[in-house]
């Protein structure tokens, strides 16, 4: 399981959109049994509120609710829980160093840095109102992040005993040890080759 925490400055906006967006990517490719996904902030302002309304009109235009969703700040816990750490803006990393230290297990990133857009920064809304641009982004970020760790979560999948299991929608295009295909159905063995 592929553990993630997204991370912006008060957990009411971008890192709750990115949570929201993230989890229902991975629902609606049928591997959301893969992931733990939350989010934080790194500052105690909001602490207790929810989502901001525009973030969670933006999330609901598009069918996605945040309902329940309340801020919270990051620990030092968190840092040894999750395998990725995944933060709006450079002020978010800066801010975070009290939990995350040096980053000494290399968890930390920006979430454009997984879609080829590495230093630049997630639209903050909070101060243009544009929650489209942030929209854009966090969608974008978000798609690379499942680029980036399906290969590893269908290798994780094919492990298990060296037998036949499903093969996630997502995942048809990962380079995968099979021996034949049927019914959406593989079956492993050392051969590595190319599924289409």
């Amino acid at each position: 399981m592929t553990k993630i925490l997204f991370v912006c400055h008060g957990n009411i906006c971008r890192s709750p959109m990115a949570e929201f967006v993230m989890k229902d990517m991975v629902d609606k490719e049928g591997i959301a049994y893969q992931y733990e996904i939350a989010s934080a902030a790194t500052s105690t302002e909001e602490i207790g509120n929810a989502v901001y309304p525009p973030a969670r009109a933006k999330l609901k235009e598009h069918g996605i609710s945040c309902k329940g969703k309340t801020a919270r700040q990051m620990t030092k816990k968190d840092y040894e829980y999750y395998d990725m750490i995944i933060f709006m803006d450079k002020w978010n990393v800066l801010n975070a160093r009290r939990f995350i230290g040096l980053d000494k297990d290399h968890k930390a990133s920006l979430l454009l840095d997984h879609c080829g857009r590495a230093g630049e920064q997630v639209a903050d809304p909070w101060y243009t109102d544009d929650f489209d641009a942030t929209w854009n982004d966090v969608v974008a970020g978000c798609s690379g992040l499942i680029e980036e760790t399906r290969e590893e979560i269908f290798l994780h999948i094919i492990a298990r005993d060296n037998r036949k299991v499903p093969v996630p929608k997502l995942l048809s295009k990962v380079p995968v040890p099979l021996l034949h295909t049927t019914n959406n159905m593989v079956l492993c063995m050392d051969t590595i080759l190319f599924m289409e």
